[in-house]
């Protein structure tokens, strides 16, 4: 039992995916560790940022993107550790012990994975150019130094914001920017937020996504991943991690242990594909409508026939150019479509497995069970435990390896 109760505040805004998660692995550390914390979270986030100076604790975990809460806090004479991005000029960092997201990791992640699809023009997709977005410059630029490092040349757009009365207008000038791009191309956004954006430009635009716009975003934000049609593809920020070590490192500080400012970076915990970044460099325009049209609807118990009327060329026409292109036949894509959907949904939900069937669009779940054990030879509860157990398993070795101290 520690010697003292201490009174902590915590200062991130609970609007804020980003946030949330980093108060998560808060928690994580405060379970682990059993201190005697008594943890105040501000409720409204934007009034506390005006009452800094009011504030009685003996301790503060905060968010440092914003540049007011930065400002007010860095030279506080109690306990203080920040929580933000990471500056390729050192100078940037607050004189104080500071959590930071790698944003030069975090792109890589994204670029590398959507370069070993075999694409070769790349865009991003960023902030506006204002103070509290100052990491989207960040991931701007290790965006543009690895693609020109590669010999490409990048597409950026930093667009508008999007609030209530700018979002017609900021979404109709994303769309044109779209449409200006060269194609195939592959599409990293700053956050999950603008990838969202992006997936629902293309929607409006007819544009095929991943065939001819490859998306993927920063954050992995489950609550929001699946609003758009196209599941969409992440980069895990350590975002857990980094709330474990600021955790961590303001217990230090209150028990005497800390004698010097220092900045911890933490790496991404890897890419997260999905549908949006399922690129295959296709060249036949009617094998991309057909592709498009099978991810679209063959978790609906669409057949061959419907295939074909879609894009509107005979059967053995078809069956011909798929086979030249993918190597498999029209019917096999969409049992594998429906098959990978089930299994995502048993990796990533809590879904009962007879709502796993209907919505992959299996007539029973009988027929669910006869899939799995012929594909797998194992039952779709025995797919779900494995995985759980397996992921884990990778995320504990995950949290070992993404810290970086300098």
């Amino acid at each position: 039992m520690y010697k003292k109760r201490y009174s902590i505040r915590l200062l991130f805004n609970a609007n804020k995916v980003y946030d949330r998660q980093v108060t998560a692995g808060i928690g994580e550390f405060l379970q682990g560790a059993q201190c005697d914390w008594d943890i105040f979270l501000e409720e409204d986030f934007h009034s506390a940022k005006h009452n800094l100076n009011e504030i009685k604790c003996d301790g503060i975990i905060a968010d440092f993107d914003d540049p007011d809460i930065e400002q007010a806090l860095s030279n506080c004479d109690i306990p203080v550790v920040g929580v933000g991005s990471s500056y390729r000029d050192k100078s940037k960092y607050p004189p104080l012990p500071y959590v930071a997201t790698d944003n030069d990791a975090l792109v890589k992640c994204a670029y590398e994975h959507l370069k070993k699809s075999g694409l070769h023009q790349f865009a991003f997709y960023g902030l506006p150019e204002e103070e509290t977005c100052r990491y989207s410059r960040e991931r701007e630029q290790a965006f543009c130094e690895l693609v020109q490092a590669d010999g490409f040349h990048p597409f950026v757009y930093r667009g508008h914001s999007t609030q209530q009365g700018t979002w017609s207008q900021a979404m109709h000038q994303l769309k044109y920017w779209i449409q200006s791009l060269p194609q195939p191309v592959g599409i990293i956004a700053v956050t999950d937020s603008r990838a969202r954006h992006v997936l629902q430009c293309c929607d409006h635009l007819g544009i095929f996504v991943p065939d001819q716009s490859a998306v993927i975003g920063i954050d992995n934000e489950k609550m929001a991943r699946n609003l758009n049609r196209v599941s969409l593809s992440s980069v895990g920020q350590g975002t857990h991690q980094m709330g474990y070590q600021a955790a961590k490192l303001l217990h230090k500080m209150l028990q005497g242990q800390a004698s010097e400012a220092k900045q911890i970076l933490i790496g991404p915990t890897g890419v997260f594909a999905r549908q949006s970044s399922d690129f295959k460099a296709l060249q036949d325009p009617n094998v991309i409508q057909a592709m498009h049209f099978i991810r679209q609807n063959a978790c609906r118990g669409i057949k061959v026939e419907q295939v074909v009327d879609y894009v509107g060329i005979s059967r053995s026409n078809l069956e011909k150019r798929f086979l030249d292109e993918h190597g498999h036949s029209i019917h096999h894509e969409l049992h594998q479509t429906k098959f990978n959907r089930a299994k995502d949904l048993l990796r990533t939900t809590v879904l009962p497995t007879s709502e796993i069937a209907k919505i992959s669009g299996y007539p029973s779940l009988q027929y669910l069970y006869t899939v799995f054990n012929k594909n797998l030879q194992q039952t779709p509860k025995d797919y779900r435990l494995a995985h759980n157990q397996s992921q884990a398993e990778s995320i504990s070795q995950a949290s070992e390896q993404i810290v970086t101290e300098y």
